[in-house]
């Protein structure tokens, strides 16, 4: 069988690792130059690779085709593949096949790196054996093959999510929608929230989605919505609920998961504002899930130092608070 990734980055070179060692016939291909580090990874793995060019033949001779999240479906040589049946999957879906740990995959229009480390933090911290990855820092896929943990935290984007098939993550999180990436999705604000909601696609009754119940797109989308399996935890800072998790006051968060009570005051975070309050909730309630001790938690959050580039405090002149929140993609 054979396997051909297009985009040779951090997640393509991870998915070629994975593929060689689960028996997988493995080409690479990527139209740009390749990086020498990934260069010589896949050479000494015996992998077959080009770089500059994108061999049809190569290509449409695949059983599977993974695909870089950057690389839109409606470019020639992915038409091709569909129009032969070739099976065309993301990294995620690929990697998610081969491994049996706990997925706990974080999605949104914005704070998803913040709360994928914050989730990573809370974890690692309490000792659990946990991997952090997917649209940040490592390849999903390179863990499965060459770091296996029992439970990974993976930021999933809406082009990752584009291209799965069964990927089933047993705690999601979707944290709000707001337009972004439009161009990708034909300028109709419902097809990214289509993307969006797939990272629910796939789950059972025993799966949960934890989501911001303040949010109006989720709100309206959910109230429609008739075939989401996972049982709905929400989140809020306007509405107390008996299952999930808010905070009425922005002075004390209140987490209810199955009896499992956690009060701590908003003083004990690091990071600050109604959007980090969120992210914070959001994190907690999946430490909570995980049975991770209340005192884990609140000595967790009070040394997670929030992620750099993402509305990080820089410093304040003259009564004026500078913000640096370059990586953001959105005006939201």
């Amino acid at each position: 069988m054979k396997l051909v990734i297009l985009g040779g980055g951090e997640s393509g070179t991870g998915a070629a690792i994975l593929g060689q060692q689960k028996g997988w016939e493995v080409f690479l291909s990527d139209k740009a130059p390749l990086k020498d580090s990934y260069k010589k990874e896949l050479t000494a793995a015996g992998i077959r690779w080009e770089e500059g060019q994108h061999t049809e033949s190569e290509i449409l001779s695949a059983d599977c085709i993974i695909k870089s999240p950057g690389i839109p479906h409606k470019v020639p040589i992915i038409q091709q593949a569909k129009a032969k049946g070739i099976e065309i999957i993301s990294e995620i879906e690929f990697a998610s096949r081969y491994t049996n740990a706990k997925i706990i995959a974080i999605t949104g229009s914005n704070g998803k790196t913040t709360t994928t480390s914050l989730i990573y933090h809370l974890l690692e911290q309490a000792g659990l054996s946990v991997g952090v990855g997917g649209n940040i820092g490592n390849s999903f896929a390179y863990m499965v093959a060459k770091e296996p943990k029992e439970y990974y935290v993976l930021e999933i984007s809406s082009f990752q999510l584009d291209d799965i098939t069964s990927f089933r993550p047993h705690i999601a999180l979707l944290l709000n929608i707001t337009p972004d990436h439009l161009d990708r999705y034909n300028y109709e604000f419902q097809n990214y929230i289509d993307a969006k909601f797939r990272i629910t696609a796939y789950q059972e009754a025993n799966d949960y989605l934890i989501y911001d119940a303040d949010d109006p797109v989720l709100q309206e989308e959910l109230a429609k919505r008739r075939d989401i399996k996972a049982q709905l935890l929400p989140f809020s800072l306007e509405k107390a609920n008996t299952q999930g998790a808010y905070c009425l006051d922005e002075k004390n968060i209140h987490i209810n998961f199955n009896q499992n009570l956690l009060e701590m005051s908003t003083k004990d975070l690091t990071i600050k504002g109604k959007h980090n309050l969120k992210n914070a909730m959001g994190a907690t309630m999946v430490a909570k899930m995980l049975n991770i001790r209340n005192e884990n938690i609140r000595n967790s959050l009070m040394t997670f130092q929030g992620v750099p580039h993402r509305l990080e405090f820089v410093r304040e002149v003259e009564g004026v608070r500078y913000i640096n929140d370059s990586k953001a993609t959105n005006v939201n």
